[in-house]
């Protein structure tokens, strides 16, 4: 199991964005990290702009959008925009995208949330022929996509869908490189989403390893469990209340992201890590949340040796 980092821009400290970024990617790739995965908030600067500069500085790391929303964007847009984000890393973005939650599309964009597996489907029509660089004509209910992108330089991103019910979770297995969650915990990742998507991907006649699940979950290796937890329970609460995650931790049967998250020390950490790869989990990607410096810094420790 591949073990990956998280990030946030509001989380990088109130320095310039783009400096904290670039910082913050050249201090993972230093301790030996490979990839990294970025959240878009949606009052957060442009997460893709971002991240276009910072990899064109920081070399050897991936970074995956994790995940840009698509509602409020074209895929002709979005196309340009991964494009141009793989040209200036040559090559080293992945990009995750995933349908944001209604209070963000209706109450923000004024954009309706509904039909959801439409309109996944007909984004992807549009965007998956520019990211390999052939013509779009895809005419559709919720959007359109007709026309061509000339973007010389390297090929198109490997594309994750952020899917957690079974109808998205069987379009990413279908048309994507696989799908990244949050908030799921390992008995609803090894019997939902792994085989949900796995079988999707079987049934498309696509070979096995076409298709990979990334799981993100906070985690702290701390020898204060309840600390922890109570951090956990006021910095991650608003995931217990949006349906999509509370759906999540009611399937797992967790009372809260607290119980979600990766708490204890290094022994237990572990063990919640092999857990998570016999789960059918591909890569994990941590979110240490201690507000603690050195914790944060145990955990990362942990988890380069780990990985």
């Amino acid at each position: 199991m591949q073990i990956s980092m998280f990030g946030q821009l509001s989380g990088l400290g109130a320095a310039n964005p783009i400096d904290a970024t670039i910082a913050y990617l050249s201090q993972l790739r230093d301790e030996g990290f490979a990839r990294v995965w970025m959240s878009q908030l949606p009052y957060e600067p442009d997460l893709l702009t971002v991240l276009a500069v910072a990899l064109h500085e920081v070399d050897a790391i991936e970074v995956a959008s994790g995940v840009v929303p698509i509602q409020n964007q074209h895929p002709m847009q979005m196309a340009q925009r991964a494009l141009t984000v793989n040209l200036a890393s040559q090559g080293r973005f992945i990009l995750g995208l995933g349908m944001t939650h209604a209070a963000v599309t209706e109450g923000m964009w004024g954009i309706p949330w509904d039909k959801p597996v439409r309109r996944l489907n007909e984004f992807l029509d549009g965007l998956l022929p520019l990211l390999a660089g052939d013509p779009a004509n895809a005419s559709g209910e919720t959007v359109t996509t007709r026309g061509a992108l000339v973007i010389p330089g390297v090929p198109g991103p490997d594309v994750y869908i952020a899917a957690l019910g079974p109808q998205l979770l069987r379009v990413a297995g279908r048309r994507t490189q696989g799908t990244c969650t949050w908030m799921t915990g390992p008995a609803t990742l090894r019997d939902h989403v792994s085989p949900t998507l796995r079988q999707a991907t079987a049934d498309a006649g696509r070979p096995e390893d076409a298709v990979r699940v990334v799981a993100a979950l906070p985690i702290a290796v701390t020898d204060d469990v309840e600390g922890a937890r109570r951090q956990a329970a006021e910095q991650f609460a608003v995931y217990g209340t949006l349906p999509s995650y509370r759906a999540m931790l009611d399937r797992e049967g967790y009372a809260g992201p607290e119980d979600a998250a990766i708490i204890g020390d290094e022994a237990t950490v572990r063990d919640r890590l092999a857990d998570l790869k016999t789960s059918g989990v591909d890569e994990y990607v941590g979110a240490p949340f201690d507000t603690d410096a050195e914790g944060r810094d145990r955990t990362r420790a942990l988890l380069r040796e780990i990985g």
